[in-house]
């Protein structure tokens, strides 16, 4: 019961991250809004997610991990109600933003409850049916988003969150075994700087374009010298992160996860390989919805076969990684999904199968080849004192790597051919998150089976 209660918790996260780009045009009609605000729907959650991961994880040691996560799942909910009932963009945007800050609560509570209720002999298979729940779950939002946003509208997609909230708490409330606590301060100041940092950079990067040079060129005479300045600063927030991060008693990423370069690379891949599959996720329903006339539930139906490669597939390429090794899956994976970037960029203008769904199921399959491996490898990097840790920063990266190809993908939108120039970017990040794992050193004691990020 106790696993049930931490599968919902954290599907909830993250099905409402994948659900609502398909709602995206729907909305952005509704309210009249342009992409560049549009895509702080996304963001916002995302900012808030990627930047206060850490502290819910010392949040759930120092107040306990049941605790916070009945916490988080009250405010997912309430937050998700005030999506629902959004009157215009800004106050969807706080919504979401609230939504971001109780997700990453929930996302590392729910594993850590996990960890704490399970003796080690059957840890990890819990944790496995957890990574698998929540990779169909993820890989699912579309499809669901989709048909809820075509069948009652997009506020819909936020009214599944408070019913699926209750229930956890209830059950929470029933099994959830006493927490134990641990004394641990958490790093507040860091937060807010990676915080600030991620948002300047994210900002600037929506800007870029001839829609977004025009949108500046209303406020400012020197557009590129404030999108500069922003960028600038957003760049200046990272390196005075680090720099905290290295005086700091309690940081959120102490140094000597840093100067492990096998941790430090696969990490680095990882933003590489989801800010790829981002900007895909943006850009597609827009091509599919405003350019071809499909429905929401159609647009949706066409991630179906990037579901079921996923949800599907991805324990069968786990238990591949561990006869064939990781570092095979860590090149093939990525280099498949750029392959299939690639593919959906030549074949625009050919029909629906051809064009979007055939490179979709390879997509799928690619990221199914990939998902185990890069998460085991990132724990098997560590000592295990520190794979709590681990996972925490490589889920962190994942959003940050979201982030900033949400963000990324609303700029290059607003070139004429800004689907195809979108699906390149999404190809050469893709790429270079393989050859980034091509050179970094991979664990030899790689654990296929560890928890997945879909």
């Amino acid at each position: 019961m106790v696993l049930a209660a931490c599968v919902l918790a954290s599907s909830m996260a993250f099905i409402d991250g994948t659900a609502l780009p398909v709602a995206l045009p729907r909305l952005r009609a509704d309210f009249g809004a342009d992409l560049a605000s549009v895509q702080w729907v996304l963001n916002g959650y995302m900012l808030a997610l990627a930047s206060l991961t850490l502290i819910g994880g010392a949040l759930a040691d120092v107040y306990g991990k049941a605790r916070m996560l009945r916490l988080g799942c009250v405010l997912f909910g309430l937050a998700s109600a005030a999506c629902a009932l959004a009157p215009s963009p800004a106050w969807l945007i706080a919504a979401r933003v609230a939504q971001g800050a109780a997700a990453a609560i929930v996302t590392p509570a729910s594993l850590a409850l996990i960890g704490a209720t399970y003796p080690r002999a059957e840890r990890n298979r819990a944790i496995g049916l957890w990574a698998a729940a929540s990779a169909l779950t993820t890989a699912g939002g579309p499809v669901l988003g989709g048909w809820l946003t075509e069948t009652f509208g997009w506020p819909s997609v936020f009214w599944i969150n408070p019913p699926l909230a209750l229930v956890t708490v209830g059950i929470l409330l029933v099994f959830a075994p006493k927490d134990e606590r641990i004394h641990r301060r958490f790093d507040v100041i860091g937060a807010a700087i990676l915080a600030s940092a991620i948002g300047a950079l994210a900002w600037a990067l929506s800007q870029i374009g001839p829609r977004g040079a025009r949108a500046a060129a209303d406020a400012t005479a020197q557009p590129r010298t404030v999108l500069a300045i922003v960028a600038g600063l957003g760049i200046v927030g990272l390196a005075l992160y680090a720099f905290w991060a290295r005086i700091s008693k309690h940081p959120m990423t102490p140094p000597r996860l840093v100067e492990n370069h096998a941790f430090l690379g696969l990490n680095v891949a990882t933003l590489m390989i989801y800010a790829g599959v981002s900007i895909i996720f943006f850009l597609l329903p827009f091509e599919l919805i405003d350019r071809r006339a499909l429905s929401s539930t159609d647009a949706g139906l066409t991630f179906l076969p990037f579901t079921l490669g996923v949800g599907l597939l991805s324990g069968v390429f786990g238990g591949l990684a561990d006869k064939i090794g990781a570092r095979t899956m860590l090149i093939a994976g990525p280099a498949g999904a750029a392959l299939a970037y690639v593919w959906m960029a030549l074949g625009q203008e050919e029909p629906l199968m051809l064009s979007v769904i055939a490179p979709m199921t390879l997509l799928g399959l690619s990221f199914a080849v990939l998902v185990a491996p890069l998460t085991a490898s990132v724990l098997s990097s560590v000592d295990q004192t520190d794979e709590g840790l681990a996972s925490g920063v490589n889920n962190a990266a994942s959003r940050i790597a979201q982030l900033a190809g949400v963000a990324l993908a609303a700029g290059v939108a607003s070139f004429e051919s800004g689907y195809e120039v979108g699906l390149a970017v999404a190809a050469v990040t893709s790429i270079g998150g393989a050859l980034t794992t091509a050179i970094t050193p991979t664990p030899a004691a790689a654990k296929a089976g560890g928890s997945g990020e879909a």
